[in-house]
């Protein structure tokens, strides 16, 4: 792993509690991922024999997509160990021999100059320090013509996913604050995009359906043990977060079905090519 890490912050997270989360309920977060994964690589148009660059890929389920569709190697990059151990562990448990992995920080690893085709992101584009610094070195990565597509969250107000869970423990309406959120207005994913030599930018909205549980009770164990939810929980005495925990079922009781507890979700899906 490269030591160049420019956002030590989520360096610590993703390599603490938070990556080890994910790595261990990994089938659970890939299932409730899984509807942004076909419109992510439809967006990228992958050919025969692309050699593809996954950023932020976690436990690798994009990875090992777009290696499959791509046929050419598929490098995925993310600061987490948990997380890219899982990685590489499915990729060999399913035979998936062009998918690598890569712990670097994305923003200053040093990529061998226009050597891939594609780059896709599920919702990992908004964890950089210095987001110009870090779209001209992806930019870099990528040969003249290439393509480019990422989701990033939307407004959190626009989210069942964060906005019932905001009402139900707060009583207010998300706030749209933290780096998650970092690239929720396209007027900056543009001028970023174009500050980096990226042209044809296009920035479409995606609406998707998330499953976060079994019951409500079910879905209130797996959110709170992650993200926002986990911090906002962390501090208060048992009693408070055993009546948060309550309020949050009773608030996904109407989101219940024979299907499970499944929120709505808004998203930006940004597509460009690199310019030359």
């Amino acid at each position: 792993m490269t030591t160049d890490i420019a956002n030590h912050e989520q360096f610590e997270t993703w390599n603490g509690d938070e990556g080890r989360h994910w790595a261990r309920w990994q089938p659970r977060y890939d299932a409730m991922l899984e509807p942004l994964t076909a419109p992510l690589l439809d967006a990228a148009s992958l050919a025969p024999g692309d050699r593809v660059l996954d950023i932020g890929c976690g436990c690798g389920a994009t990875t090992r997509a777009a290696a499959r569709a791509a046929g050419g190697e598929a490098l995925g990059v993310d600061l987490s160990a948990p997380m890219l151990e899982r990685a590489a562990l499915l990729a060999a448990e399913e035979g998936v021999r062009n998918a690598r992995f890569l712990r670097a920080d994305a923003q200053t690893y040093a990529f061998p100059p226009a050597s891939h085709d594609a780059l896709v992101s599920r919702l990992g584009m908004h964890v950089f320090a210095d987001p110009p610094a870090a779209f001209g070195n992806l930019a870099a990565a990528l040969r003249p013509g290439a393509r480019l597509a990422f989701l990033s969250w939307q407004h959190p107000r626009h989210s069942e996913f964060a906005r019932v869970p905001a009402r139900a423990l707060r009583g207010t309406e998300p706030s749209g604050e933290g780096q998650a959120f970092s690239l929720s207005d396209p007027r900056r994913v543009r001028a970023l995009l174009a500050g980096a030599g990226f042209t044809g930018v296009m920035v479409e909205a995606v609406e998707v359906s998330l499953r976060v549980g079994n019951t409500p009770l079910d879905a209130v164990e797996f959110m709170t043990g992650t993200g926002a939810l986990r911090t906002a929980l962390a501090s208060a005495d048992r009693p408070a977060r055993e009546r948060a925990r309550q309020v949050l079922t009773e608030a996904l009781g109407p989101y219940a079905s024979p299907d499970g507890v499944r929120l709505g979700a808004a998203l930006w899906l940004t597509t460009a090519r690199r310019a030359g």
